[in-house]
């Protein structure tokens, strides 16, 4: 303890007070000392004491009500999503307890909340029901409504289109001529559609027409099924790759929605060398790891210098150097299975 610069624990709140282990105690033994401490609803508050899983960390941060279908109940998102958001939390909050231990010499106990956690991933959900009133909903569709705006299906998968024109790239009569250059522009070089095309392109006469002239703007709305089926049998014709880098030549805005297949083979991240191979002598092979979270230091180059530890296998180093038991006191331990 006394050597020690973190501790994370995941105990309910009290118990190391319970067994004359909590934070005020520790500090005393070593001042510099960093206590993390993940709950399921932080320190305080009525819910402290409550348990509960990644499910109900997920449910009680309102990301499930967001998750799904709208015809659907809310649903749980893949994996343990709440833990790795409090793990996230917990790193964050850790480094920075760190820097300020540097600055003053002295450590904190770091609270980390899974149900804050995963409240931070609502993005603006809150923040549109306290200015506007108005609570987010669950949305899907599988092909957008608003021509070009949304997802579609193509011959590997899908593709997020945002065709919008001038500061979001080209507009409507560039991604005409590429369909034209295919011989899939079918009808819509026709003059029944100039005007629905130059009307997507000004979403703000778009906005004065729903005020002004609402049954105009749905004339035009009408002809946005046949125009969303025309994209979508070009779109079905191409790979996401062939229709990523045909849209970055023209400044269309389309983008693939990357499988874990697409991402372990992706250019770009080999060339920003995130994907590490890590040796694991026990296994005799390497294993593909994720490598530097996000940034590249320059002068100080992120890397990984090694496997993560397995299970006690530094059993040695801590329970003999650092409490000084012994090797018979350690294998005693061993086979009663505390270790």
């Amino acid at each position: 303890m006394k050597t020690a610069d973190v501790i994370v624990e995941t105990f309910p709140p009290g118990h190391l007070d319970e067994m004359g282990l909590g934070y005020s105690v520790l500090k005393e033994i070593n001042p510099r000392l960093i206590l993390t401490s993940i709950t399921p609803f932080g320190q305080t508050g009525p819910y402290r004491d409550f348990n509960a899983s990644d499910l109900i960390a997920q449910a009680m941060g309102g990301l499930m009500y967001l998750a799904g279908f709208p015809e659907d109940p809310p649903h749980k998102l893949h994996g343990s999503q709440a833990y790795h958001s409090a793990s996230v939390q917990a790193t964050l909050g850790t480094e920075i307890a760190l820097y300020v231990r540097e600055l003053t010499g002295r450590g904190q106990q770091v609270d980390v909340s899974m149900q804050e956690s995963v409240l931070i991933s609502l993005e603006t959900a809150m923040q549109h029901y306290d200015l506007r009133k108005e609570i987010r909903r669950r949305e899907y569709r599988e092909a957008p409504i608003t021509p070009g705006i949304g997802l579609y299906r193509c011959k590997d998968g899908y593709i997020f289109s945002y065709i919008a024109g001038g500061l979001a790239g080209a507009g409507w009569d560039v991604i005409l001529d590429w369909l034209d250059s295919e011989g899939m522009v079918a009808d819509l070089r026709g003059p029944e559609y100039e005007d629905v095309f130059a009307l997507m392109g000004d979403i703000q006469k778009m906005i004065r027409m729903a005020e002004t002239d609402l049954e105009a703007l749905m004339a035009v709305v009408g002809k946005w099924g046949h125009i969303n089926e025309v994209i979508s049998a070009f779109m079905m014709k191409h790979t996401k790759q062939e229709l990523y880098d045909g849209a970055a030549k023209r400044r269309l805005m389309q983008v693939p929605v990357q499988s874990p297949k697409d991402l372990l083979e992706s250019t770009q991240l080999e060339a920003l060398g995130y994907f590490v191979d890590v040796e694991h002598p026990e296994l005799g092979t390497t294993l593909k790891y994720p490598g530097a979270p996000c940034y590249l230091i320059s002068k100080t180059p992120w890397r990984i210098s090694r496997r993560p530890p397995l299970i006690g296998e530094h059993n040695s180093e801590i329970y003999e150097k650092e409490l000084g038991l012994s090797r018979e006191q350690l294998a005693v331990l061993k086979q009663e299975g505390a270790i």
